[in-house]
């Protein structure tokens, strides 16, 4: 585990301690943030960028701001190698430190933590991924998955398909090629109910995590069934793997929409047949941003950064900085909230039900246009917020699309019954007690 350690010296805190007001930070208080990362492994490709984006971001605000409030961030990495069993150690290993978030960066670990968030009070932030239904916040009061869910990404995709409709797709053939785990087993319940429901033939295409480098024969039954549209859940070396089975295939690009995952060297690896590829995102790519600027300038140009000048801007860097924009926003409404400079994990995740990205507060965050406004709320963790669609040109995205809602009407029935059942099916599980901040 690498820390970034603060020097403290204990005489010193304790006489400013007593010459400053009560709710104010001494120069010795900290707030402490661990990141669940993977660094290593066939998972690497997608997880190095992510913690590449969320470390930079974080430690731009340690050097350019002093940090949050005029609070310092401890920010600690802990590799998991997208192993559950090793996530769950990681967890150990940084409770003790009183974290004020996690962020697990896996559906398999966060399904695994979910029981203990009420628990240790420790807030999880999912962002994007994990359990669909802990975006509802009555249930899952410590569960945060902002801004969209798998549900909410896979009605994206289906309207998308269907020309702004997902009843169009009646009697078309889809396919689902997926990670055959947690993430990718997420939307197949939803998936499953939408073929039922509108008449079209669904295809499952699993690809085991140890053959994501071998999918020759799911591709060879994609061949056969002859897909209106396939949708895509893949993950670290699966993604690039699927782009050129697709391209040694000849698969129609435009038939072929991934969730939001894949990253520009994923495209790239498959030459120029993966032009035309296309996937989900809701926020912006390159560097072109005064924040990114910023952490070009105080972090990776001063040598406080793992990341390669050509990353700086790719969807997943770029996807990383978004996550840890949200934790700098919980923490900071944690102390807007609370009037205390150090927060708690109890006060943070009061921060996150309580988040209001607009267009302003993102321009004054150096990220003018980055993303859509969303907001969260005490029953709602997600905000169920629109995605577009962008086209791999060969060398760069492209956006191709209006933003694209969920389609809510058939979402979130599912969405409700699926967070009811969860609380049924897990016995004891607690009813919320958790007051709301909202006003």
């Amino acid at each position: 585990m690498r820390t970034h350690i603060l020097l403290r010296g204990a005489i010193g805190a304790l006489a400013l301690s007593l010459a400053l007001p009560a709710g104010s930070a001494t120069a010795g208080d900290s707030i402490y943030v661990p990141l669940f990362t993977y660094r290593t492994g066939p998972f690497a490709g997608s997880g190095t960028p992510i913690a590449n984006g969320m470390h930079d971001y974080l430690t731009m605000l340690n050097e350019r701001d002093g940090g949050i409030g005029g609070v310092k961030l401890i920010v600690d990495e802990c590799e998991t190698g997208y192993d559950t069993k090793k996530g769950l150690e990681c967890y150990d290993a940084v409770k003790p430190k009183n974290p004020v978030i996690v962020n697990p960066w896996s559906t398999g670990i966060t399904l695994s933590l979910i029981p203990k968030a009420s628990v240790d009070k420790i807030p999880i932030l999912s962002m994007a991924y994990g359990l669909s239904a802990s975006a509802k916040g009555d249930i899952f009061p410590w569960v945060f998955n902002p801004p969209a869910t798998y549900w909410d990404g896979l009605s994206e995709i289906l309207k998308y398909g269907g020309g702004g409709s997902i009843d169009a797709l009646k009697g078309k053939t889809i396919g689902y090629l997926y990670f055959d785990a947690g993430y990718g087993r997420e939307p197949i319940p939803m998936f499953q109910a939408l073929a039922k429901e509108i008449g079209f033939d669904l295809k499952l295409y699993p690809v085991a995590p140890a053959n994501m480098q071998n999918q020759s024969a799911q591709w060879l039954d994609i061949r056969r069934d002859k897909l209106d549209l396939l949708v895509l859940y893949g993950w670290g070396a699966m993604n690039p793997t699927a782009i050129k089975e697709a391209v040694k295939a000849e698969f129609p690009m435009d038939k072929l929409v991934s969730i939001w995952w894949p990253n520009d060297e994923d495209a790239a690896s498959a030459g120029d047949g993966a032009k035309g590829f296309r996937e989900l995102n809701w926020h912006g790519t390159g560097a072109n941003y005064p924040a990114l600027a910023d952490i070009q300038k105080l972090v990776i140009d001063a040598g406080k950064s793992q990341t390669p000048k050509s990353e700086l801007g790719e969807v997943l860097y770029n996807r990383g900085v978004y996550n840890s924009v949200l934790i700098a926003e919980a923490i900071a409404e944690a102390q807007k909230i609370t009037g205390k400079k150090v927060v708690t994990g109890e006060d943070v995740r009061r921060g996150l039900e309580n988040l209001n990205l607009d267009a302003a507060r993102f321009k004054a965050l150096g990220l003018d246009g980055f993303a859509a406004a969303f907001k969260t709320t005490c029953a709602n963790h997600n905000s169920h917020s629109a995605t577009f669609v962008q086209q791999w040109d060969g060398a760069k995205w492209v956006k191709v699309s209006d933003l694209i809602v969920p389609d809510s009407p058939k979402v979130q029935p599912l969405i409700d019954e699926s967070a009811k059942a969860y609380a049924e099916k897990n016995a004891g599980w607690p009813a919320r007690t958790e007051a709301c901040d909202n006003k």
